[in-house]
C-alpha cells in the first residue's frame, strides 16, 4: 500500500453531511425501500429508528441529487468482502451500498452514533466515513485489545487515563472508515489495519491482508464534543472534504 505525498494532483472533491436523530420525521420512510422499511420497524427503541431513517434517507437525497434521479428512485447494490472470502456468515442483505443505475459512479458511505449522523459522497473514488461517541462506560481495554495492534496499544496506554477513551475512539473511527471504504466492514479485522497516534495527522502506517488498497487517504472529522470520526479515501490524491448541514435537505 502506498501514500501518496501531497502534490499537483487534482483533489478528490468529498461532501461529508451532517445532521441528528432529531431530524426524522414520518415523511422520511416514503424515501426508503421495502427492505430498509422493514429493518426500520425492527428496532425496538424510537432513537435507533431515528437514527437509521435520517442516515438512510439522506444517503438517498445525497445521491439522488448528485445523480439528477428522484430519491425514491436510487437503487443500490450490496458488496461485502467478507461474503467474497468466506469470513462473514451472515445470512441477510448486508454489506458496503454501490449505486447503481442512473447513480452508478457515485460513492457513498454512511454512519450513525449517538446524536449524529453522517453521509461522505464521492465521484469515481471509493469512500468511508465513520463516527463514534465517545463513551467512557465501556470496556476500552477489552475493546483495545481486539481493535489495536501491540504498537497501537502501548501507544494507548503511555497517554494519561483520562485521555486514554476519546484516543481509543479516534483509533477506531480511523481503522473502520478505512475497512468500509473498502467494503470490508468489520469482518476485515480492525487489528489488521495500523494507524498513528490520534493526536497526529492521521496516517495509514500498515494494513495486513493481502487484498489491501494499493493507495489510500485518510483524514478526521470534527464530529463536535464527545465524538470521533474519520474519513477514508481509496486514493492517491488529496482530499478537498467540505462539510454539509444536512438539516434543509431532510426537511419534508
Amino acid at each position: 500500500m502506498t501514500v501518496t505525498p501531497e502534490n499537483a494532483v487534482t483533489p478528490v472533491e468529498c461532501d461529508v453531511w451532517w445532521a441528528g436523530p432529531d431530524l426524522a420525521d414520518p415523511g422520511l420512510l416514503e424515501l426508503l425501500d421495502a427492505h430498509e422499511r422493514a429493518r426500520h420497524a425492527r428496532f425496538r427503541a424510537a432513537a435507533d429508528r431515528d437514527r437509521y431513517v435520517v442516515a438512510h434517507a439522506l444517503v438517498r437525497l445525497v445521491v439522488g441529487a448528485a445523480a439528477g434521479v428522484p430519491p425514491a428512485g436510487v437503487e443500490f447494490a450490496l458488496r461485502c468482502r467478507g461474503c467474497e472470502r468466506g469470513t462473514d456468515p451472515r445470512p441477510e442483505p448486508h454489506g458496503k451500498p454501490y449505486p447503481v443505475g442512473a447513480a452508478a459512479g457515485v460513492q457513498v458511505s454512511l454512519s450513525h452514533s449517538g446524536d449524529r449522523v453522517v453521509v461522505a459522497l464521492a465521484r469515481g473514488v471509493e469512500v468511508g466515513v465513520d463516527v463514534e461517541t465517545v463513551a467512557g462506560a465501556r470496556d476500552i481495554e477489552g475493546l483495545a485489545g481486539f481493535a489495536l495492534t501491540a504498537a497501537e496499544r502501548a501507544d494507548l496506554e503511555a497517554l494519561p487515563v483520562a485521555d486514554r477513551t476519546g484516543a481509543f475512539f479516534g483509533y477506531w473511527a480511523r481503522k473502520e472508515a478505512l475497512l468500509k471504504a473498502t467494503g470490508d466492514g468489520l469482518s476485515g479485522g480492525l487489528g489488521n489495519v495500523a494507524v498513528n497516534a490520534p493526536d497526529a495527522p492521521a496516517r495509514v502506517t500498515a494494513w495486513n491482508l493481502p487484498d489491501a488498497p494499493p493507495h489510500v487517504r485518510l483524514t478526521d472529522l470534527d464530529a463536535g464534543p464527545g465524538y470521533r470520526a474519520a474519513l477514508a479515501a481509496l486514493t492517491d490524491a488529496p482530499l478537498s472534504v467540505t462539510a454539509r448541514d444536512a438539516a434543509a435537505l431532510l426537511a419534508r
